[in-house]
């Protein structure tokens, strides 16, 4: 039958349009990272999963509400002859309870999976193999290195910012704080961002898994020169770390 073949190719047509959809998202043995590299820090290999699987969520949501969509303009268009307007069905109850449920299903899984990886970064374990401080001014940072003294502090302003010098391999515990207004310690290669509050003292604790520089950034709106708090992290090995301490513990005397 004629409308049967015109039929019939629309619907391969539908098919190929979603199929470079679907193979991205199920046909692909190893899932994109989608801007962030596997295994930077500790904190890397628990955002990372969750990450990905938000977008593969987001990813098979949006092709089936694009079937939904499709669907009823492809294959219930107005037939010539037909009346004015189709028949009208004022409930459905299934239909409401599923469009109902289900986004609350979806939203209670990515609530329970954020939930469960918040808690593993923001663990504050009982031992670490160092501890660095880490205070938001406005319109820079400071890192202070208690394992070298008191006065080992290293501070930035917005024409130089500083370096925060961390060891490869090893737990460092990060005590985050402000002396002024909110700021944002924000390194976005590590997926990492946690807030400097005035009168408070937030915990942070990861590893650095790669040698390398990372830029860093505050992320909360803080003043005039907000774009201008930045920083570098570099990644060393523990024997240059060492050295480092050595370095400050010797400028402070």
């Amino acid at each position: 039958m004629p409308g049967e073949k015109s039929q019939n190719r629309t619907i391969r047509r539908v098919v190929l349009a979603l199929s470079p959809m679907i193979f991205l998202l199920t046909g692909c043995a190893r899932v994109s990272g989608l801007g962030f590299n596997e295994n930077v820090t500790s904190v890397n290999n628990v955002s990372l999963p969750m990450w990905q699987g938000f977008w593969i969520t987001a990813g098979v949501v949006g092709v089936i509400t694009l079937i939904f969509i499709l669907w009823p303009a492809v294959f219930h268009r107005t037939k010539v002859g037909a009346p004015e307007f189709p028949k009208q069905t004022q409930y459905n109850v299934p239909v409401e309870i599923a469009y109902t449920l289900i986004p609350f299903i979806i939203v209670a899984a990515l609530f329970y999976f954020t939930a469960v990886s918040e808690n593993k970064i923001i663990h504050k374990s009982t031992a670490v193999a160092h501890e660095i401080g880490v205070e938001g001014i406005q319109w820079s940072w400071q890192f202070s290195y208690p394992e070298a003294g008191a006065k080992a502090i290293v501070t930035g302003t917005p024409e130089q910012p500083p370096t925060l010098v961390i060891p490869q391999g090893e737990k460092v515990r990060y005590d985050l704080t402000s002396n002024d207004v909110i700021h944002g310690f924000w390194i976005p290669a590590f997926m990492i961002q946690m807030q400097n509050l005035p009168g408070v003292t937030n915990h942070l604790e990861f590893t650095a898994n790669k040698l390398g520089e990372f830029p860093g950034f505050c992320n909360m709106l803080c003043g005039r020169n907000h774009s201008q708090m930045r920083f570098k992290v570099k990644v060393v090995t523990p024997t240059e770390y060492k050295t480092y301490l050595e370095t400050l513990k010797a400028a402070t005397v």
